[in-house]
């Protein structure tokens, strides 16, 4: 007899992350609030990325469908989809960079670390220091 959790055990289930593709268009329609017809030209114009199945079924992750209210609540708020587009892609960038500022400064801090010397970096704010000219 094994000791380990069994394939039928409730306690072995792991719920699928955010980013796994899982829900069917119809699913996805109703947790977004949009017609199944308006995902399928989301999708067309590039807005949402659904997975596929094997026979070309879209599936929707948690993260695609609150990519889908976010587009839901900026054209409610009367942005076009092209407008709708770029605010995504900025906001994606903003993400990006903003990842990219703290891995730099983990960085400088470990190499402060082991250099013994004092950190530089107090609340993510920016000093900017210039020699006084006599």
């Amino acid at each position: 007899m094994s000791s380990g959790p069994s394939r039928h055990d409730p306690a072995a289930f792991q719920p699928p992350g955010p980013e796994a593709k899982v829900f069917v268009i119809s699913v996805a329609a109703e947790l977004s609030g949009l017609h199944p017809q308006t995902l399928r030209t989301y999708d067309r114009l590039g807005l949402v990325a659904p997975g596929r199945t094997g026979g070309g079924g879209r599936r929707y992750s948690l993260r695609d469908i609150e990519l889908l209210r976010t587009v839901a609540r900026l054209t409610a708020e009367g942005l076009g989809l092209e407008g709708v587009k770029r605010v995504i892609e900025l906001e994606n960038q903003v993400l990006a960079l903003q990842a990219k500022v703290a891995e730099l400064q983990a960085e400088l801090v470990k190499s402060h670390e082991v250099q013994n010397l004092p950190a530089l970096i107090a609340d993510s704010q920016v000093v900017i220091w210039r020699k006084m000219r006599r």
